[in-house]
């Protein structure tokens, strides 16, 4: 189980790690996409959520404090979820699906980070990480 374990990581941090690297890399551009969703502090924001993002991968791919990990990654989701795909705003159709695509994938991946929480914390012999939980549940 511990293999399974650590591929369903790697697999999953993949996606946060590409785009923690496109928020360091591509600062300027995605602070304008996200100046035009509205996005306060729009070049501060991008670099947050990545540098959430970054953690969150690294904590949840080596074991160390995966549960935190997974509670970074929940707290970049939801406001990224709410202020850049808000599904409800938009006025043309097709506007209006690629958002609620965007916004079940983030409400999908919250999920998933939920769960990978109560995993982690709940689950002291996991095998195959640096650190055990940081939380107990």
């Amino acid at each position: 189980m511990d293999v399974v374990v650590l591929i369903g990581r790697v697999m999953f941090v993949i996606l946060f790690l590409s785009s923690a690297l496109g928020h360091f890399t591509q600062t300027k551009a995605m602070a304008g996409y996200a100046r035009a969703k509205g996005v306060p502090v729009p070049e501060l924001a991008v670099q947050g959520s990545g540098l959430l993002m970054l953690l969150g991968s690294i904590s949840i791919l080596f074991g160390i404090w995966a549960d935190l990990g997974a509670l970074l990654l929940l707290i970049m989701l939801v406001p990224t979820m709410i202020m850049m795909h808000a599904f409800w705003k938009e006025t043309e159709a097709e506007a209006t699906q690629a958002e609620t695509i965007q916004f079940n994938k983030d409400l999908a991946l919250a999920g998933a980070c939920l769960m990978l929480f109560a995993f982690f914390a709940h689950t002291q012999e996991l095998g195959l990480t640096i650190t055990g939980p940081l939380f107990s549940l």
